[in-house]
């Protein structure tokens, strides 16, 4: 039978019970599956910028049109939609990767495979001859990359117990920033490195030079060895043993029901506090992202200050944010600094509003993104570690897929009519709106910290 992980949100009312002194607290961050999943952390991150932000600049360079940009941005619901196949990377086995590595390297593997050959792909195929071959190759990168976040979600929530999954969180946070910042900048500077003719010496289409991009997205593919080689050197989780099916269709239920039934029978009416408080968590973030580059054009500040600014300071204090969080959710417990990311992710966008009033102002915007930055760390560490709290190790994978995916789809439905309120009301008003949108956040935060705390037997010190 199997062992699963009961447990409700964690209290935030008895938090220090058993919290570890913070000298303990800050070795977890040496153990070796802590730093696997910074390596695992680069792997997931890498792709994401290479088929949204990275590719519309390669498009645009190309002479692609904005609407026609804006319509392949599309290829990312491939991240919202990954619970849809989420059940079959959680118990479907992959002979003979499952043989070889167990169920979740095997899966790990096989979807890092599929994002290097789109990559691969991409790189090859110029945007000017046609754009189909292209979007079919992102759409692959998506797909993989999207069950590569499946997979190791799994293998993150199975390879520690609960008390240091928070660590964990903020080591994948880690990595995944420095493949952003790799994804990002640098895709960007090994193709101007390999340019033949320097891009600022030549304008129009002239500019676009493939040969340098794909110099570039092979360079990408290339950086994936690191998801692959610690895939191959990681010991797969103490695997479990499931219990045999008698036909398909109890194989179906047990794969594609049981991990939704699951969670409703353990939390009951609660469940639609926590999946309320899962759905709009990051509301303000995302709604106000959307927004983000523009007000940055429209203040006048050039591509390479928001760059630096946005990969060096910002990221640098992401990591930060992420470190912080980590340490202080295995000290001060997760629901406690679940509050504190909630406050400064909502006071954070109220800075962009004062940016607004300042115009071009390099200083302030180092100083806004900053902060931004800092409190998005802190919020997404103790967001991991409070999701990975809610599954049930039976259907980590599946539950975890749920939960990653339910936080992206409302906020991203409601941050497409962010052009038309800031055409309406300026982009100073959009910001203390969006600040706004996080005071439901709060409540049911409050709300979701009454709940009674339960762990499986084996996290009891």
């Amino acid at each position: 039978m199997d062992n699963p992980r009961l447990m409700s949100v964690p209290s935030a009312e008895t938090p220090t019970a058993s919290s570890p002194p913070w000298r303990d607290a800050l070795k977890v961050y040496l153990e070796p599956a802590t730093l696997r999943m910074l390596a695992l952390g680069f792997s997931a991150g890498l792709p994401l910028l290479l088929v949204l932000g990275t590719l519309s600049f390669r498009l645009r360079e190309a002479g692609i049109d904005r609407t026609t940009i804006g319509y392949l941005s599309w290829v990312g619901l491939a991240y919202g939609f990954k619970w849809v196949w989420a059940p079959l990377v959680d118990r479907l086995p992959l002979p003979p990767l499952t043989t070889l590595l167990g169920r979740r390297r095997g899966w790990l593997l096989l979807a890092q495979c599929v994002v290097i050959a789109g990559l691969i792909g991409m790189a090859l195929n110029d945007p000017r001859l046609g754009l189909t071959p292209l979007i079919w190759c992102a759409l692959l990168v998506a797909f993989g990359s999207a069950t590569q976040d499946i997979a190791l979600d799994a293998f993150r929530i199975e390879s520690a117990e609960t008390r240091k999954q928070a660590a964990l969180a903020a080591a994948y946070q880690t990595g995944y920033r420095l493949a952003m910042i790799w994804a990002g900048a640098g895709v960007l500077w090994v193709a101007a490195w390999a340019e033949v003719t320097p891009a600022a010496a030549v304008t129009g289409a002239a500019a676009y030079q493939n040969g340098a991009w794909k110099t570039a997205y092979l360079v990408m593919a290339a950086s994936m060895a690191v998801g692959v080689l610690t895939v191959l050197l990681s010991p797969e989780p103490v695997p479990r043993v499931l219990p045999k099916a008698r036909n398909a269709a109890e194989w179906l239920r047990s794969v594609l029901v049981e991990p939704f039934a699951d969670f409703i029978r353990r939390y009951r009416w609660q469940a639609a506090l926590i999946l309320s408080l899962i759905a709009i968590y990051r509301i303000s973030d995302v709604v106000m992202g959307i927004m983000a580059n523009p007000f940055y054009v429209d203040m006048g500040f050039t591509k390479d200050q928001v760059a630096t600014v946005s990969k060096i300071y910002g990221v640098i204090m992401t990591l930060v944010g992420a470190f912080v969080g980590g340490v202080l959710s295995m000290r001060l417990g997760v629901m406690r600094v679940l509050m504190l990311g909630a406050v400064l992710s909502a006071a954070s966008n109220l800075l962009f509003a004062w940016l607004a009033s300042r115009g071009h102002d390099l200083r302030a915007l180092i100083a806004v993104v900053s902060a931004d930055n800092l409190a998005g760390g802190i919020a997404s560490a103790a967001f991991i570690a409070y999701l990975s709290s809610l599954t049930n190790i039976s259907y980590s994978a599946t539950q975890y897929a749920l939960f990653s995916s339910l936080m992206l789809l409302l906020p991203k439905f409601i941050a497409g009519y962010s052009g038309a309120f800031v055409d309406s009301y300026g982009y100073s008003t959009f910001f203390v709106a969006t600040a706004m949108l996080g005071l439901p956040v709060l409540v049911l935060v409050a709300l979701a910290s009454r709940l009674t705390t339960t762990t499986r037997p084996a996290d009891r010190q």
